[in-house]
């Protein structure tokens, strides 16, 4: 058997239907890279990453294949031997792309792609919804006498997943915050294309400790550009904390994971509405979305968003729209698509399937950040009522009002370091060395306020729930941060907030305050209970 691989994005859709042939050691998969794409160069790096047995072009054109399985009509496919089954490649058929095939004919069902002297070269086309068989009938009447609808397979796969929400967001480190995803497909009329400052300017006006902000790219742009200039392009978005998602596997945990999607016309946006996760529109119009399909549907409905400011306005009214009902109409069978593809692949291949039970396999977690995601440096507004604080932090290069600037040391840079009115470490790890040299967190502090002239704050993070915070003028104090309990889940906030929160209560604490005290810090979505007292010899010699 065969899988014919024209892309990355092609590849992962192949992947998911893997699973179909698990435990029939009859079958012998054998991919092959069918050239002419300008994205196939991922497509090789990923094949080479999964371990696949990889034949040459020359190799599968000579051989006669028992079933040959791809999700591309497009190039070269056509003149390998055996029979072929085209599976789903996307969310339906929603956009035209006239540089591609016919003007104005949906992609995927062109007859330009579909039929070889008049005749359909596919032996089996697997579609995800009964209205995408109707409208293969009206554009390739031939085809549509080989379609059957299965549903989709990467659909059954989010499914699967959504009991593993939790975790996903743990490898996120997102906490209550809110996990807004921003999804752009590829091309010229694509969110990255049309508004490439977005992500940034998103995150420059939106808490920090109250949202965190993802991006998931189709996987052509990460062909296009390569990492490298990738990293480049969205380097002041992800210095600002933006996640930006693998193109295999890593996409679909963050739609499982997150809270709301803002998206252009690319139909990722419908399976993260079928998970019922409201959905904001940001895409500016074009030629290439048509009219009357489900992504169409979906974007008349979505509260549009056309400032950054406005997006916490767009996702409120988003969370009152029913967006399921524009994915009803994208996707068919929803859990049934593996059974099925099972049935019709192995009547292709004359066999009798398995007994074993065939299901999805749950997506992988994403991978754990090295460091904190969020910027090193923070332009930070605080409001002091006695005893309560409320902390909002802000990358350094919001254009946003802010009180204070503050700085985790050594990962802010010299400019925001020497200006910052906080400076803060968190502890490492112990070495593994034999010869080591660290700072005790009471002489981090105290040299920190003797370099650092503009310096009114130095803290050490010694744990998640311990600080020790060093004021210049107020004292040294151990600051103890209470996780917040509620409904049978301990929900903990970044201890450099609460940081920020009591610098400030320090700063407009007159008189000198009788200790211990406790103050509320209304951080992000909750508030947490910081108990400033004096610090003790474990406390100051803490070895960061």
């Amino acid at each position: 058997m065969l899988f014919a691989v024209r892309s990355a994005g092609a590849l992962h859709r192949l992947l998911d239907v893997l699973p179909v042939f698990e435990g029939d050691e009859r079958i012998a998969a054998r991919f092959a890279l069918v050239p002419g794409s300008d994205f196939d160069v991922d497509a090789l790096a990923a094949l080479d990453r999964s371990g696949a047995r990889l034949l040459t072009w020359d190799d599968a054109r000579s051989r006669t294949h028992d079933l040959i399985l791809t999700a591309s009509p497009k190039g070269a496919i056509r003149v390998l031997s055996g029979p072929h089954v085209l599976l789903p490649h996307g969310a339906g058929f929603n956009k035209a792309l006239p540089e591609e095939g016919s003007p104005h004919l949906p992609s995927g069902l062109d007859p330009r792609f579909l039929l070889v002297d008049g005749r359909p070269w596919a032996a089996l086309h697997a579609l995800a919804h009964g209205d995408q068989l109707d409208r293969l009938a009206e554009h390739c009447p031939p085809a549509a006498a080989r379609a059957t609808v299965v549903g989709d397979p990467t659909l059954d796969r989010l499914l699967a997943s959504l009991a593993h929400r939790d975790d996903y967001r743990t490898a996120l480190g997102t906490g209550e915050r809110r996990l807004v995803v921003l999804a752009s497909t590829w091309g010229r009329e694509s969110l990255l294309a049309r508004r490439p400052e977005l992500p940034a300017a998103l995150a420059r006006v939106l808490p920090h400790d109250a949202y965190q902000l993802a991006l998931v790219l189709h996987p052509n742009e990460h062909s296009r550009l390569g990492a490298y200039d990738l990293s480049r392009h969205l380097a002041p978005a992800l210095r600002a904390g933006v996640v930006l998602a693998e193109p295999y596997e890593e996409w679909a945990a963050l739609l499982v994971a997150c809270d709301a999607v803002v998206t252009d016309h690319g139909s990722t946006a419908l399976y993260a509405a079928a998970l019922g996760r409201p959905v904001v529109g940001a895409y500016d119009g074009g030629s290439e979305l048509i009219p009357g399909t489900p992504m169409a549907a979906l974007l008349e409905q979505a509260p549009r968003l056309t400032d950054p400011a406005g997006l916490a306005e767009a996702l409120r009214a988003a969370a009152e729209q029913d967006v399921r009902k524009c994915a009803d109409a994208a996707f068919d069978l929803p859990g049934e698509s593996l059974p099925r593809l099972r049935e019709e692949l192995y009547r292709l291949l004359g066999l009798r399937p398995r007994t074993v039970p065939v299901r999805p396999h749950p997506l992988p977690a994403p991978r754990k950040p090295a460091a904190p995601n969020g910027p090193a440096a923070y332009a930070v507004r605080t409001r002091v009522a006695g005893l309560r604080i409320s902390v909002e932090r802000f990358p350094a290069d919001t254009t946003l009002t802010a009180h204070h600037l503050a700085a985790e040391s050594p990962h802010a840079g010299p400019r925001e370091t020497q200006s910052a009115a906080v400076l803060w470490r968190r502890a490492r790890p112990a070495s593994g060395s034999p010869h080591t040299s660290t700072w005790t967190a009471g002489g981090w502090t105290a040299r920190t306020l003797d370099e650092a002239p503009y310096c009114r704050t130095a803290a050490a993070i010694l744990t998640p729930e311990r600080c020790l915070l060093r004021h210049r003028t107020a004292g040294t104090f151990r600051v103890r941060v209470e996780p917040h309990r509620t409904d049978g889940r301990v929900l903990r906030a970044d201890p450099a907030a609460v940081i920020s929160a009591v610098h400030s209560w320090l700063g407009g604490a007159r008189p000198e305050p009788t200790l211990p005290v406790t103050l509320v810090c209304d951080v992000g979505p909750f508030p947490v209970r910081a108990v400033v007292s004096r610090p003790d010899d474990t406390d100051l010699d803490h070895e960061l």
